[in-house]
């Protein structure tokens, strides 16, 4: 993952990004960018894991990306495989209390979850 990205996150525009874009982004992404989100503000989560987790989270929000996030179905894919690779990356720093607060926020905003999506995507941090 390259840092660079990570001069395009900001709380501010993650939430943004979100905002705009939730519904066409779907919940698995979403629940993977909150499962990072939250690990970065985990006290026990390292400045290194931060400036890594800050890094995928700014190419997530980043609007000109490898494959344009307006593209119907797979304009999301990119961004996936990036946060993917870096929950991969941070998986310790993925705790139990990670995902019940990503997930608590997932049910708030979306009336449908697959949860089987969901438990995939948990299932790619072993």
């Amino acid at each position: 993952m390259d840092n660079q990205y990570s001069k395009y996150y900001s709380e501010e525009s993650l939430w943004e990004k979100i905002k705009k874009f939730s519904k066409a982004a779907g919940a698995k992404v979403i629940y993977a960018v909150l499962l990072l989100y939250y690990a970065m503000f985990d006290s026990k989560v390292s400045l290194k894991t931060k400036v890594f987790i800050a890094a995928a989270l700014g190419y997530f929000i980043l609007p000109t990306d490898a494959i344009f996030d307006l593209t119907p179905i797979i304009g999301y894919s990119d961004d996936l495989g990036v946060l993917l690779f870096a929950m991969k990356q941070i998986s310790s720093a993925i705790s139990p209390e990670v995902k019940e607060n990503a997930r608590k926020k997932i049910t708030e905003w979306f009336s449908e979850i697959n949860e089987k999506e969901l438990v995939e995507l948990e299932e790619k941090l072993s």
